[in-house]
């Protein structure tokens, strides 16, 4: 992973590794393939190998890893850049398209959009990147015989932690599950709380024109602190939390049951399927609401991109926003579309059907804030936003007083914002 700007020598070595192989696999003879970089991995990566062998032409897929702007950057210094990326941070469209990168795109006539989606990937009056798969960020997984009655309210879920957090330290299982090794997890928490408190400001937030310090984050941070420091909320408690990956909060919940509840997004189905013990489904609810209703939806995305190349990469991209596309991965299971002229009859699986139909509900939606953030506030592992969380969270879960741990993040923060403008 790379800090700030940075290029790490691991990561260098590696990109121009796989953009030399990708070279001579492009000068083999026969049709030219087309080259795809993408942040899948494992079963995900199985399934849009599966997606793209419909594809007319060759296209040869290579996983980046978890940081591919380290990766694109390193390839664009080779002059090895693929053609097609996809990408989970609309910020880097932008930025790719401002540094003359990319190429403008467009879609197929069977693409659509929620509203909101697409302007985030409008530079200069051009398009430069389109939606090709979807993340619901708002949902509470649980067994159904580990919590029959899920909670309906935020001080609902307040009062249930604070029960079976008592249970917990009699030996019953935790109430909360949480990856806080995985800084993105903890912004997710973060994210789902302000736009639900306070939907204006987030939207002010992810357009840099917010305060960090101001009241609606403050009053976000002081309730997840009020939920996170909670004595027994998280096994072995925060600071085996703070160790804790995503997968592995997963597994505390359907395999060895040493936590009730945890929170994430639909792809979290994919590691259930590969770690759940027993006959059992897991089952979700929304993320439960400061006031009367479901809340705010927390929406993530992956997006395609089209490097400054022949029209290979162009082409694929407008095929992959075509509605019969992601067909293979859609009735696999597994997948979500961001593409609205997709039937809701064809999803196989009835929870991502009610998922996408939630995702197509007016004036709820936000994209995950800290993937609009610009340059290293965006996080990474050590880095940014998500350093900042974890900062906040040990000091919560370690006895620090709430206001004490707020000024801080809140002071973090917005010198984070400050650095990140300066930046651009």
């Amino acid at each position: 992973m790379t800090r700030a700007g940075g290029l790490t020598r691991r990561t260098l070595l590696r990109a121009a590794a796989v953009g030399a192989a990708a070279t001579a696999t492009g000068c083999g003879g026969g049709t030219r393939s087309v080259q795809v970089a993408v942040v899948w991995s494992g079963g995900e990566l199985d399934r849009f190998r599966e997606v793209v062998a419909a594809y007319p032409a060759p296209v040869r897929v290579v996983s980046a890893g978890n940081d591919i702007d380290a990766f694109l950057r390193a390839r664009h210094l080779a002059g090895t850049s693929p053609d097609v990326a996809i990408l989970s941070r609309p910020g880097l469209v932008t930025e790719y398209a401002a540094r003359g990168w990319l190429r403008p795109v467009r879609p197929s006539t069977e693409y659509a959009v929620p509203i909101g989606l697409g302007d985030l990937l409008i530079a200069e009056g051009q398009r430069y990147g389109l939606w090709v798969k979807a993340a619901h960020k708002s949902l509470v997984w649980h067994l159904p015989s580990m919590l029959p009655e899920p909670p309906t309210s935020w001080d609902a879920l307040v009062s249930l932690t604070r029960r079976l957090g008592a249970l917990a330290r009699d030996g019953g299982p935790a109430p909360l599950a949480i990856g806080a090794a995985d800084g993105w997890v903890l912004t997710d928490w973060f994210e789902n709380v302000l736009a639900d408190l306070a939907p204006t400001a987030y939207d002010a937030l992810a357009a840099a024109e917010g305060d960090w310090q101001g009241r609606a984050v403050r009053d976000t941070l002081d309730r997840l602190a009020e939920l996170w420091s909670i004595d027994g909320a998280f096994p072995g408690g925060g600071k085996r939390a703070l160790l804790t990956q995503y997968e592995e909060s997963v597994i505390q919940v359907v395999r060895s049951r040493r936590a009730v509840m945890v929170f994430e997004a639909d792809f979290t189905a994919e590691v259930v399927g590969r770690f759940r013990s027993g006959p059992e489904e897991p089952v979700t609810f929304r993320f439960p609401s400061a006031g009367a209703g479901s809340g705010a939806l927390i929406v993530g995305g992956d997006v395609a991109v089209a490097f400054d190349h022949d029209r290979g990469g162009l082409e694929l991209v407008e095929w992959l926003t075509r509605a019969d596309a992601f067909g293979p991965w859609l009735r696999a299971g597994g997948y979500l579309s961001p593409n609205t002229t997709i039937a809701l009859t064809e999803y196989a699986d009835p929870v991502r059907r009610q998922l996408a139909r939630e995702m197509r509900g007016p004036d709820t939606l936000h994209f995950d804030l800290s993937d609009q953030l610009p340059g290293a506030f965006t996080g990474s592992d050590g880095v940014g936003i998500w350093r900042i969380m974890q900062d906040f969270f040990a000091d919560v879960t370690g006895g620090v007083p709430a206001r004490r741990a707020i000024d801080d993040a809140t002071r973090q923060l917005a010198a984070a914002a400050r650095d990140a403008d300066g930046d651009r």
